[in-house]
């Protein structure tokens, strides 16, 4: 599988392109970033996202792994998309309208999987919580999260899933966010009742947690049919 990351510079993008680059099985083809252009990452220089048209034309990748922000990742999947290269989307912060336009973009013309977290074991953790969510009927519901404090967005948008999951059961939910130090990500929901309580958390102690995903996902991606998925799409497959 023949790859690009648009991100390339920022924590995931980088230890993707180092995970890739350990792998006989994906390459990396391009990498763009406004960060180190012109720079070498893995036997590839990183390019300006202002020229990335031409160059998944030129070089005719396989996907697009996308860690940016909201409104680049939008530009970078109608590019794509005019370019017939699938997607694998982690840019988390997107608003609504945002990722309404990702979809019209997307429709059945690639294979694009999105998800604000790749993590397996946050895709168990949905599931728990949702089984949970169903049974506890009169327990109240509070979500909290934690991250690095160079992290932009608030609600995380694991945390924001985690609440649309738990609003499709009934739930009414509360986000705390704290942003400290390096923690990589943290997301707990608790359910509190009368007398009693249940805690539901992941951790993750690595973004080796989340690139391990994305690995699977690229190699989940061949032959599949075109249209949007999620990461439980994914790891059901396995």
């Amino acid at each position: 599988m023949r790859v690009a990351i648009s991100g390339v510079s920022g924590r995931m993008g980088s230890l993707i392109a180092k995970t890739i680059s350990e792998s006989t099985d994906i390459e990396l083809v391009a990498a763009f970033d406004p960060v180190g252009v012109g720079e070498e990452i893995y036997g590839v220089k990183i390019s300006d996202p202002a020229d990335m048209d031409r160059i998944l034309s030129e070089k005719n990748p396989d996907i697009l792994i996308d860690f940016t922000n909201p409104d680049a990742c939008v530009e970078n999947v109608k590019i794509a998309v005019k370019n017939g290269v699938n997607l694998i989307i982690g840019t988390t912060g997107l608003s609504e309208e945002q990722k309404m336009e990702i979809e019209r973009e997307v429709k059945e013309k690639v294979v694009a999987v999105i998800s604000p977290n790749f993590s397996i074991g946050v895709n168990i953790f949905w599931k728990l919580v949702r089984n949970a969510g169903e049974m506890l009927k009169d327990f109240d519901v509070e979500i909290v999260e934690a991250h690095h404090r160079q992290k932009k967005d608030a609600p995380s948008g694991t945390a924001v899933l985690t609440g649309d999951i738990l609003k499709s059961v009934g739930k009414e939910v509360t986000f705390h966010s704290i942003r400290a130090g390096d923690i990589v990500g943290d997301h707990t929901v608790l359910f509190a009742g009368i007398g009693e309580r249940i805690e539901i958390t992941h951790r993750a102690h690595s973004r080796m947690a989340f690139v391990s995903g994305v690995i699977r996902a690229i190699r989940w991606i061949k032959g599949v049919k075109k249209g949007i998925y999620s990461m439980d799409d994914v790891i059901g497959a396995f």
